[in-house]
This record gives C-alpha cells, structure tokens and sequence, in this order.
C-alpha cells in the first residue's frame, strides 16, 4: 500500500479527533504521557533520523521505573524489572517505524546484515528456554516476558538504525549527538565526585548504579579512541581531547572495578595500535600505562586494592593466602549457584530469569539458556567481532574506518566488563552499542556494494577499449 503525502496527512487529521476527545476524558497527569507519546509517534512516522535523535538524547539522561512485584522465581529480593524512559520512547518509536515502512514500500524493514541469522538464533533460544522455563514453574511469564522484551528492543533499534541511515551526513550527524550526550553524561558524573558517593548516571532510581556508567563510558571513549586513532576521521581533535579528559575523570568516578578492568583492556589495545601507527607516541602512552599508580586518584587506587585487603570479614573468599573482598566473593558464589542451576537443564537451561541473580553475564546465559543458548549468545558476539572487522577492513572513509575500530575497541572493552555485569542486558550500555552496531553495519553494506560494483566498471571499461570507445563517463 503506497500514499501520498495529501493521504498522510488527511489520515493524520481523522486519528487526531479520537485521540483529542480520550486525552479529555483521562487524567491530566496521563494525558500529558499520550500527548507526549503521541508527538513523538507522530515525529517518528514523518522522520525516523529525527526520532533516532530524540531516543539517542533520552540515553542516560531519562528516568527509570521500577516494578518490584515482577520479581523472577530466584532473584535477589528487591531486583525489579527495570523499565527506563527510553524503552517506552523506542518501543512507541518502532511502533511508527513499523507504520511507516508498511506506508511506503520502498523502505526495507530488515535489512540483510551480517548480525542477522545470529540475532535470530539467539533470540530463539532465550524465548524457547522461556517457555521451557515457565511450564516447569521456574519463571513467571511476566517477568520472563518484559526481560525477553528488551531483546527485541535492541533489535527494532538495530534495524531502525541500518533501515533509516542512508547517507554519511546522518551517520555522523548520529555520531556527534552521542558524544554529546556521553560529554553531558560525563559532566554530571563529573559533578557528584564533593558528595563523596560513587558517580552514576542521571535519573539512576534510589539506588545508582555506578558499574552501568562505568561501562557505557568504557564503551563511548573507545568510540573516541578508534576516532583519534584513524588518520582524517575528524577534522576537530580538540573536541575529542575534551570529552576523554571529562570522561575519564568521570569513569574514576564511578569507582567500578569492573568498569576498570574494561578500560584497561582497551589501553592495551590502544597501545599495540599506537606501537603500529604512531610509534612516536608509542613510549609515551606506555610510561604513562606504567605510572598510573602515581598518577591515578587516590580514591581509584585503593579501590582496585580493597579487592585483596579488606578487613576480615564473615562472607569472604581465601585463595591460598589472598582474601577476596565480601563483594567479589558473592560474584564466585554467584558463578557456583550458576553452575548448580546450570546442572538441573544443562541443554535448555531454566530460562529467563528462572534462576537466582547475579552480576555476571557469561554465567547467566549459561544458567538461562544453557548450551544451546550460550552457543548462539557466543555466535552472535563473535558476528559483533566479525562485522567490525570487516568495517574496519572495507571502509574507504577515514570516519568510517574510524567508528569500525571504536567499534572493535568498546566491543572488546564491553566483553571484559561482563565479566563482572550483565553488561549485554543493561538498556544504557546496549542501546548505544546497538546503536554503533547499526552504523558500523550500514558502512560495511556501503562498501560491499561498492566492491562488488568496481568489477563490472572495471569490465565495461575494458570492453568499450576493446571495441574502440571511449569508457562510459569519460571523454573520447
């Protein structure tokens, strides 16, 4: 079904009767919501880039809703479902994205991408793990449901993005806003370091979530690190210095040992990069690597320490000589009570929060989904590593080249993290990744055309040399 821009917006004039008459009748608190929605609805059928700039400002910087009753068979006791702004905003979002791409044939729903078998099977044996789960009585649907949801937001997300993208204008259109937003996000992190409490993100809920930060800055300054690294990505250099410097302090803020680990990870990756491309800086990024201890802040210092000196206490781990903190310790036992459910349906697992909570992610999958699913989570980060490197591989932008290795650089950074977090499940670290997924995604689509386009160019040049006429485009 094909209409005209008159159609839309004589459709437009008669669902706004009906809709102005039910915000009448409501309360003006909830009008305000459907109002609200609505606009936004009607922004993202008429424009989804600008609706893609509204949900990537709403990233970290929207409220979170808490429902405590949806509570898993085994989760730790207060652990709700955790229901952000954003998801409201993308589920409404892709809603008009959906409306959209029926209006109007020519827009492809799901593109073809490299992700896109992985993500199927993925999803597949979560929501079969599910439902496995829920008749054996370990989870309840609901909550199985709105956990199994966020699966599929990430995934409108990702094919909204490489849908709707279609020029390098709005692909770093995309890209500057979200660093706006990191530098915003960082600014207020930034800003809690004189109350003395652990930094996180605005709009966090009664109790912050400091690892959650931890992780997307990880993940946002290696989008910055793959831009500075690639020669011509970005004119400007300064802005780029600005937003690391804040950054930074803002991830030491977070105090997030995981968080740190991560980053680590990818100074070490920056490094053997610099030692390639700019051998010059190479010695000084390394003494710089090796007096962090002097020049990190005290406060970061003695909590990487704290992992092996706390006072004794009841709960801790002793590993020959060495004591692990209580809270490390919990994350062991968290792996042990994994493995313990992991046993009870080690092909399906005990599905979607049917098992007890834990900050891990690797265990959890292995617990949720068991081996069928920890094969398919495995195939799809190892498609995450592939199509950045085959970005990174293709691309003939400099900028392109550049947001592929930030890619590469957070995807490995984010990898570690979940050593200590459910960090692929967490809605403000997933969105942006999703986000560069998508774009990373659409840049290798591009160049892959453009590959399988300069063969046949490179054809009919010759054979117009051969019949004795000049080459299409070019003058005799």
């Amino acid at each position: 079904m094909q209409f005209n821009k008159w159609t839309e917006i004589l459709l437009l004039v008669i669902l706004a009767v009906p809709f102005a008459l039910m915000v009448t009748l409501v309360k003006p608190t909830i009008g305000l919501a459907i109002a609200l929605g609505a606009l936004v609805m009607l922004v993202a059928f008429l424009s989804t880039t600008a609706s893609l700039y509204i949900l990537i400002f709403s990233m970290l910087l929207g409220p979170e809703f808490l429902i405590g009753e949806l509570t898993g068979v085994g989760t730790t006791a207060g652990r709700g479902v955790s229901l952000r702004f954003e998801d409201f905003l993308l589920i409404v979002i892709g809603l008009a994205w959906l409306a959209r791409v029926a209006f109007h044939k020519g827009l492809p729903a799901f593109p073809r991408t490299p992700l896109n078998r992985p993500i199927i099977l993925f999803i597949a044996a979560s929501v079969f793990a599910t439902s496995l789960g829920i008749l054996a009585g370990h989870v309840k649907p609901l909550t199985g449901f709105l956990f199994l949801l966020k699966y599929y937001e990430y995934v409108f997300l990702y094919f909204m993005v490489v849908s709707a993208v279609t020029s390098d204008r709005q692909v770093r259109g995309l890209v500057v806003a979200s660093l706006v937003t990191c530098f915003l996000v960082s600014l207020f992190a930034v800003a809690q370091i004189p109350g003395g409490e652990r930094a996180s993100a605005p709009f966090e809920g009664q109790h912050g979530e400091p690892n959650t930060l931890g992780g997307y800055l990880v993940f946002m300054l290696a989008i910055v690190a793959g831009l500075w690294l690639t020669s011509g990505a970005m004119r400007r250099q300064l802005p780029l210095a600005i937003l690391t410097a804040v950054g930074g302090v803002g991830l030491s803020a977070t105090l997030s040992r995981s968080s740190f680990v991560a980053a680590g990870a990818v100074f070490l990756l920056v490094l053997g990069i610099l030692a390639r491309r700019k051998p010059q800086l190479f010695p000084l990024a390394l003494v710089v690597l090796l007096a962090a201890p002097w020049w990190l802040p005290q406060t970061v210092t003695e909590r990487m320490a704290f992992t092996f000196t706390q006072a004794p206490e009841e709960g801790q781990i002793g590993i020959g000589a060495i004591t692990i903190d209580t809270s490390t310790s919990e994350r062991f036992r968290g792996w042990e009570r994994a493995v313990e459910s992991f046993y009870r349906s080690p092909l399906y697992g005990v599905g979607v929060t049917g098992g007890p909570f834990m900050d891990a992610m690797y265990p959890r999958v292995l617990m949720e989904t068991g081996l069928l699913g920890t094969a398919a989570f495995l195939n799809l980060l190892w498609a995450f590593f592939r199509m950045g490197l085959g970005g990174y591989r293709s691309a003939t932008d400099p900028f392109a080249r550049g947001l592929a290795l930030g890619f590469l650089l957070g995807f490995v950074g984010l990898v570690v993290h979940a050593l200590g977090a459910n960090t692929f499940l967490i809605v403000r670290i997933m969105e942006p990744f999703w986000l560069y997924a998508a774009l990373v995604a659409r840049s290798l689509l591009v160049g892959q055309t453009e590959q399988a386009s300069q063969p046949q160019a490179a054809f009919n040049d010759r054979a117009m040399r051969v019949l004795g006429r000049p080459a299409i485009g070019r003058p005799a």
